[in-house]
């Protein structure tokens, strides 16, 4: 069925997602290469550990952040839902679920912060475990290098059905829908390989696998911001020759 109007609910949620993903990639971003970087050392444990208890406060602020971008992506998945319902509330909702699932291993990921934190504070934990045994445990969940990437490949999926959903409203510019469902199903496709062939980061970087459709997301938040959503290659306007539109707020 051909949309023929965009209403109210679907304005203000698109200006909640354009808000919405750059204050939540921002502070992610922030955590993870201005903090956890900084404080999680490459193949050693024990200075890693020595790191995290003499900055415990910076940390426990790195794991608020990482908090507040799950909260982040709920608001976005349900925002993104809002906007592309009309078009196909069975797709619509199924990239709702796999944005859902990347928040949900992102989460994991970030109690496992809470978990290598207490290995390391609890005494309990020293007495049973020798000071290398129990660095090198805690470096384990401080990993969260596999959450990622499964999380990603749900998050791309998402991604995907959602370029094909902005393209087939054409809510904003067909080009850039294109781009969306390309770069995404290009990191569906990466990561897939990456879980078979360890090794395909030496012929793809793994920092190819989401950029593009992080780019795109970036473009998306801002378009929708400053833009909004367009009907049929054109903004849509609350008056049509003097007058109101059908289904204009």
């Amino acid at each position: 069925m051909a949309i023929s109007t965009i209403d109210k609910s679907q304005r203000t949620a698109a200006r909640i997602a354009g808000i919405a993903f750059p204050i939540s990639f921002a502070i992610v971003v922030a955590v993870n290469f201005g903090i956890f970087a900084r404080l999680i050392v490459s193949g050693n444990p024990a200075e890693t550990a020595r790191n995290i208890l003499a900055h415990e406060t910076l940390f426990r602020v790195g794991i608020a952040g990482d908090m507040i971008y799950c909260v982040g992506v709920v608001v976005l998945l349900t925002a993104l839902y809002v906007i592309l319902k009309p078009i196909s509330q069975s797709l619509a909702l199924l990239a709702a679920f796999g944005r859902l699932v990347h928040g949900l291993t992102w989460l994991l990921a970030t109690l496992n912060l809470f978990t290598a934190l207490r290995l390391l504070r609890d005494a309990e934990y020293s007495r049973a475990f020798g000071p290398d045994q129990l660095s090198a445990l805690a470096r384990l969940y401080l990993s969260g290098f596999d959450a990622y990437y499964v999380g990603l490949l749900f998050g791309a999926l998402a991604s995907t059905v959602c370029g094909y959903l902005w393209f087939k409203s054409r809510y904003i510019p067909r080009a850039l829908a294109a781009f969306g469902a390309i770069s995404s199903a290009f990191c569906v496709m990466c990561t897939l390989v990456f879980y078979v062939f360890p090794g395909f980061d030496k012929i793809v970087n793994l920092w190819w696998f989401d950029s593009p459709m992080g780019v795109f997301d970036i473009v998306l938040s801002f378009w929708l911001l400053f833009k909004g959503l367009r009907l049929h290659g054109k903004v849509q306007s609350d008056y049509a020759g003097g007058r109101p539109q059908a289904g204009a707020a």
